[in-house]
């Protein structure tokens, strides 16, 4: 795959110039067409007066055939490499202290190596030297975005469902695809990966999502590298749902009673949801009264699965039912009504 790159301006020779001592690492990852680079801003030093301000990064790129030593000389890079960006840097750059620069490809046949390297320039001019070398192989058939990515709402889970990338980014068909990673960001702008394993089909239910906290997914197909590795695609298009919980628990079940002199004891299963507050118990002496007439027995939410009914007559015959109530305030239906004559 022959890789054409955007416009950068091959330098003339320079007179040499005095350098900074600020150097950076740099290290990178091919997505999609794109290949990300990346590195950290080192800490300003006030104290160090030898240093100036870091005012702009410098980036280059040389492009080599395969066959080309691995080992490389700075002023061999230095001549024969194309500077292709220079960044302004910030304060909200020394801020966020990590930065990133997103080179985009274009394939057109030919294998290839990238050889990437960038350098500070400080406020009076001086440039510090080339980072370490970051070397990659980008391949052409990776895979385009997945597309359609959208969600349901259940009570356990946001279900994702997107529909495969029918071309590579090179367009070759079909699209090269080993399965799909999903991701998932936060209010707080952080990034989760929710997979612990490759995806291979076209849905995913997220099960450690919360309710009322906004999120954004989106997917990433995966290839197969020209070293055998996985490279990721581009990302889809974002997804973003804040979930709701307007799911009522279901109603108790497996209630029964144990009659005693002047009282009634009531005990049935605890709900299986995880978000129970309480329940509430209504009672009624008239099992064909409509229930939205029945006594609510207990003036705040009954926490345990048990109830005393101590006011009760001897000889009287009465009728029962349950509700669950979830901490979102979600109301199950009536259980069954039982009932139970007091001795």
């Amino acid at each position: 795959m022959l890789i054409s790159v955007g416009c950068g301006k091959r330098k003339p020779p320079l007179p040499p110039m005095e350098r900074n001592n600020q150097r950076v690492e740099v290290r990178g990852v091919q997505k999609g067409e794109q290949v990300t680079l990346m590195w950290t801003l080192p800490p300003r030093n006030a104290s160090d007066k030898s240093l100036l301000r870091i005012a702009r990064v410098d980036i280059y790129r040389l492009t080599e055939r395969l066959t080309e030593p691995l080992t490389l000389t700075e002023e061999e890079f230095a001549s024969r490499s194309t500077l292709i960006a220079s960044l302004p840097v910030t304060d909200m750059d020394f801020a966020k202290k990590q930065s990133i620069f997103i080179d985009t490809l274009e394939f057109t046949g030919q294998a290839a190596r990238l050889r990437y390297s960038i350098r500070f320039v400080n406020d009076a001019g001086q440039k510090a030297s080339f980072s370490n070398f970051f070397l990659i192989e980008p391949t052409s058939r990776v895979a385009g975005s997945p597309k359609n990515l959208t969600a349901r709402l259940t009570q356990e889970s946001v279900i994702l469902q997107w529909q495969p990338p029918s071309a590579n980014v090179d367009n070759s068909a079909p699209a090269n695809i080993l399965g799909y990673n999903i991701y998932r960001t936060n209010e707080s702008g952080e990034i989760s990966l929710l997979n612990s394993k490759i995806v291979n089909n076209e849905e995913f239910s997220d099960m450690l999502f919360e309710f009322d906290i906004n999120y954004q997914y989106f997917v990433r197909a995966l290839s197969l590298g020209a070293n055998g590795e996985p490279i990721e695609s581009a990302d889809s298009q974002l997804f973003e749902i804040l979930p709701r919980d307007v799911f009522a628990p279901s109603p108790p079940t497996a209630i029964t009673i144990a009659a005693a002199p002047n009282n009634l004891s009531i005990f049935f299963a605890v709900n299986p949801e995880s978000d129970i507050a309480g329940y509430q118990i209504y009672r009624s002496t008239n099992s064909l009264q409509p229930k939205s007439e029945w006594q609510l027995l207990n003036s705040g939410l009954l926490l345990t699965n048990t109830f005393q009914d101590s006011k009760v007559e001897s000889g009287k015959t009465y009728f029962y039912y349950l509700r669950a109530v979830d901490k979102a305030g979600n109301i199950s239906q009536p259980s069954e009504v039982f009932f139970e004559t007091a001795p």
